[in-house]
């Protein structure tokens, strides 16, 4: 039985190395939301929400989430007694959506269920690659020059897939560009964050010519129906992700052929419970899988990279090494790649397998607040 004892919210502001733009918006920097949660015997688990600032990817926020949790979602755990971190979603099932807010406490709760097992987070939840391929996101570009050099950059660095974002001014003639300069044979997808609708069909239509592992949320965020008449319509498998919000929609998907890839960032679906549960609909439909990122820090990056030591997560993932996005990450050791593309998630410590570094996160803090279960 795991019973927790107290949760001490933090909100850190950390700069990007460099402003990442996609077709919702621009962020130059991350306020980040992160717990930290202890248990009654004594463990002790960071995690990370992956809420924004603004409601441009999901409805949640870091501010929303973090009123959920204080007012919310702690009452609803004080003085519980879980059998598993699953109970926790559990005993928040009364309350609708945050599953941002949700995930974080989830998660955490598995991070605490390793180590009172004496086990690696990756094996607790099933996992056995020891090596996990990484692929990288690259923001929109100004121009294709520009874009063409960020890829090389990144092939040259040994990433085994290269996303590239687009949207209605960096589309077709961006991806162009980018197979003039390198060819058919490199892993290549893109990403719309939902910027298109069926009235650009000939658009989408005109990528299926460019050999893509994938084009990732083409249409709406909450639409299901209309990626499944796309889909017909394109050799190249559609990749849903902010359209994926949990297991059901997983299923939702598979039975309308919404897509052939799944995207499952486990802060999005509502934590690990159900990040598992979508990798073995993936896996019992034949379904491609990888596990995304929210351009976490390193603890985020340590649950991503955990999950994604399941063997269903059949395609490379958002896993870079935090010194891609930040000058200075705030977990010991830092995230590192090889140099031909490959993380290996902690299998030899129990939990986690980082340490937050708390001076940093200390220098980092805008404000805390502790809550006693």
């Amino acid at each position: 039985m795991l019973t927790l004892d107290a949760i001490e919210m933090r909100e850190i502001r950390l700069p990007l190395k460099q402003p990442f733009r996609t077709a919702s918006g621009v962020q130059d920097s991350r306020r980040i939301l992160l717990l930290e949660i202890t248990a009654r015997t004594g463990e002790t688990a960071w995690s990370e929400c992956v809420a924004q600032e603004t409601p441009r990817y999901s409805p949640e926020t870091i501010d929303t989430a973090w009123f959920a949790i204080r007012e919310w979602f702690v009452p609803a755990l004080r003085g519980c007694a879980l059998a598993a971190p699953s109970d926790v979603l559990a005993r928040l099932a009364v309350f609708r959506g945050h599953r941002m807010a949700k995930a974080a406490l989830e998660m955490a709760c598995w991070n605490l269920a390793a180590q009172q097992a004496g086990v690696s987070l990756a094996a607790l939840l099933g996992g056995v690659r020891r090596r996990v391929p990484v692929g990288i996101a690259i923001g929109v570009q100004p121009e294709e020059r520009l874009l063409v050099e960020r890829v090389r950059e990144r092939l040259a660095q040994g990433y085994r897939n290269v996303k590239i974002k687009i949207g209605p001014t960096a589309d077709a003639r961006f991806v162009e560009a980018v197979r003039a300069a390198f060819g058919p044979d490199i892993p290549l997808s893109v990403d719309a964050n939902a910027s298109y609708t069926l009235a650009d069909i000939e658009l989408l239509r005109a990528l299926d010519g460019y050999g893509l592992t994938m084009i990732e949320q083409p249409l709406a965020h909450d639409d299901l129906v209309r990626h499944a008449d796309l889909q017909e319509q394109l050799a190249t498998p559609i990749c849903l992700d902010e359209s994926i919000t949990g297991p059901d929609r997983a299923e939702d998907m598979v039975r309308l052929r919404s897509g052939r890839i799944v995207n499952v960032k486990p802060g999005r679906v509502g934590g690990l419970s159900a990040a598992l549960s979508i990798h073995a609909l993936c896996q019992k439909h034949g379904l491609d899988a990888w596990v995304g990122g929210m351009l976490e820090t390193g603890i985020g990056r340590a649950y991503n990279a955990a999950l994604a030591s399941l063997p269903g997560f059949t395609l490379p993932g958002d896993l870079a090494p935090g010194s891609r996005y930040w000058a200075q990450d705030i977990v010991r050791p830092a995230w590192t790649m090889s140099p031909d593309g490959f993380v290996e998630p902690p299998f030899e410590q129990p939990g986690l397998g980082v340490e937050a570094d708390r001076d940093r996160i200390a220098r980092l803090t805008h404000r805390s607040e502790r809550l006693a279960l």
